[in-house]
């Protein structure tokens, strides 16, 4: 297989880092040596180590970022670089520049929209067992509530098309933007594939940015929020379930206190069964009426995903070729 290079159509290498001076030059010679003539662009995360420094001499242009979080970084990505395919990796060199050939090949012959890169190995998570067991965890839980399409859904190593990127809302601020793409990609059916790629340990000297438990509870946080706006229906129906039973147990000693004595002594607590019974009902009748607002919302985004126009596999071959065919 040829490696895909930018004269067969627009590559852009993106590189969010937040002070990793260590990786970032390497990293970004690999990359130009593994697609040939694509634009490699590195965006700063106001790092304070030369990070910017290091990847400029390394041939990347760089663009800064001062607002701090790598979904806001991403954000700034897809929004300032044009181009028909988007490389996405984490700047501190646990991803090989050489699975991106593979990535892109499968994109574009393929006809599709995302490629994720399965990380190999990733349960070794550069020797953080919470990390290790947070991927775990977080990866079922994706499971149970969306299709499973995506299996590695931290994965930082993606392949997006044009159609992706520029209909992609991205209102995310941190790391919790990987589980924003994915659910992106299986809300709106776009077709997507996963490729193993390899994953290595930080070198000697570098650190992770990953806070265990506050970032654990961002990403929960915002797996709940994205369940609400893409499912309200199950997301409400809980809620009033929840709530139902709590009326329930308020509400059952009330009514047979009344009925073996013909009295209600407990006054306020029956006000409080009735208040929560009624919450239950207006939950669910919220629920019923978000879910066809988020169905509107869903096809909305679909019409204008469409109409983006996808990169077409002959229209990656050169003009010669085709014109032999």
């Amino acid at each position: 297989m040829n490696a895909p290079s930018g004269d067969r159509f627009k590559i852009a290498v993106v590189l969010p880092c937040y002070n990793e001076a260590l990786t970032i030059g390497a990293l970004v010679r690999d990359f130009g040596a593994a697609l040939p003539g694509a634009r490699v662009v590195v965006f700063d995360n106001a790092s304070t180590d030369g990070t910017a420094e290091a990847a400029g001499a390394a041939g990347a242009e760089v663009i800064r970022v001062e607002r701090r979080g790598k979904g806001n970084v991403v954000r700034a990505m897809f929004a300032e670089v044009d181009a028909e395919v988007y490389v996405m990796a984490d700047g501190d060199g646990t991803y090989a520049a050489a699975d991106a050939p593979a990535m892109v090949e499968a994109l574009v012959g393929r006809r599709l929209d995302m490629v994720v890169g399965v990380r190999q190995g990733v349960t070794e998570d550069a020797g953080r067992a919470g990390h290790a067991f947070g991927n775990r965890a977080f990866n079922w839980l994706f499971r149970q509530f969306f299709e499973r399409g995506i299996s590695d859904i931290f994965s930082g190593y993606r392949v997006f098309s044009r159609r992706f990127v520029k209909s992609f809302p991205a209102l995310s601020t941190g790391f919790e933007i990987e589980t924003e793409l994915s659910v992106h990609a299986l809300s709106m059916l776009m077709p997507i594939a996963e490729l193993p790629v390899a994953y290595g340990k930080r070198p000697e000297g570098s650190f992770s940015k990953l806070s265990t438990i506050q970032d654990g509870l961002r990403i929960l946080s915002v797996l709940a929020l994205l369940i609400k706006e893409v499912k309200p229906f199950f997301f409400f129906t809980v809620a009033s379930l929840v709530t139902l039973i709590a009326a329930i147990a308020f509400g059952a000693p009330v009514v047979r206190e009344y009925f073996q004595t013909g009295l209600v002594d407990r006054v306020p607590t029956w006000v409080f069964a009735m208040a929560l019974l009624i919450l239950s009902f207006l939950l669910f009748a919220c629920g019923v009426i978000l879910d066809s607002v988020a169905r509107g919302r869903v096809e909305q985004k679909r019409l204008h995903w469409l109409a983006i126009p996808r990169i077409a596999p002959d229209e990656g071959r050169p003009a010669e070729a085709r014109l032999r065919d």
